[in-house]
């Protein structure tokens, strides 16, 4: 299969960005049989990511597989907001400092950590997908990745000792993923995109917990959506955290960053 004909089965798929995606498509063929199984993947609906094995990420190419969520853009400002905290309580002599990604599905946070942040940081990943896990440990060697609902997946000792803990829960309300464009409806785990009736019921459930868990002025960060934001934050302030929302329309990323008491502060 010649180039033109892939790029031109590719727009008669559908595809806004054919060109492209026959160049890397291409790239990733190593014979023109394998590039036809490609293609067909790929007109078939599959992302383009799950059909590559990788998915570009804050300037990294994250591995990702059939039947894992695959990040989106918008997740670099949960990843960017997470290594400034990050880089704030070691500047403050704070070591080591303790690193959670929950509901981390591929681990593109924790993979954005790796090399760059000092040594004193001990970094952890959990979720409940095992087919997303084996993912993250590629994408994040140095993490600590962890099985299990929430904060059930966390080894006891992290308990009042976490200094960052950053989740992209779903949030996506139940009644609205029928809407999302079938790449995602029909080829990513529902459990990575429910978020229950109004989008935050995992919002709630992490605010909830996170009090017990955050080190005394450790920092809660949820990527959240402009509709959902404000449901969020609520949750946030219920669980005692003192709370703000960053927004990067470049990436149309909102993150609601609920922050726990220092030590002698009410909650």
């Amino acid at each position: 299969m010649t180039g033109p004909a892939v790029v031109a089965r590719l727009r008669a798929a559908g595809c806004v960005w054919a060109e492209e995606e026959a160049a890397l498509l291409g790239e990733a063929a190593v014979s023109a049989a394998e590039l036809d199984a490609l293609v067909g993947r790929r007109v078939a609906g599959e992302p383009l990511e799950l059909v590559l094995g990788w998915a570009a990420f804050l300037g990294r190419r994250l591995a990702v597989a059939p039947g894992v969520f695959v990040p989106r853009r918008r997740t670099e400002l949960l990843a960017r907001t997470t290594l400034a905290h990050v880089a704030a309580r070691e500047n403050s002599g704070r070591a080591p400092v303790v690193v959670v990604e929950m509901c981390c599905g591929v681990a593109p946070v924790a993979a954005c950590l790796e090399g760059a942040v000092e040594d004193a940081v001990e970094v952890h990943a959990a979720d409940v997908s095992r087919e997303a896990l084996a993912c993250a440990r590629l994408n994040a060697p140095s993490a600590r990745v962890h099985l299990g609902d929430l904060f059930e997946a966390l080894p006891p000792r992290l308990r009042g000792r976490v200094d960052v803990l950053a989740a992209n829960a779903p949030y996506v309300p139940t009644d609205r993923i029928g809407d999302m464009p079938p790449e995602a409806r029909d080829h990513e785990p529902h459990a990575a995109l429910d978020g229950g009736g109004d989008g935050v019921e995992v919002h709630r459930r992490l605010a909830a917990g996170a009090r017990d868990w955050l080190a005394p002025g450790g920092v809660l960060l949820v990527e959240t959506s402009a509709h959902q934001a404000p449901l969020t934050a609520a949750a946030m302030q219920g669980a005692g955290l003192l709370v703000d929302v960053v927004v990067d329309e470049d990436v149309s990323g909102r993150v609601a960053v609920g922050v726990s008491p220092a030590a002698g502060e009410p909650g």
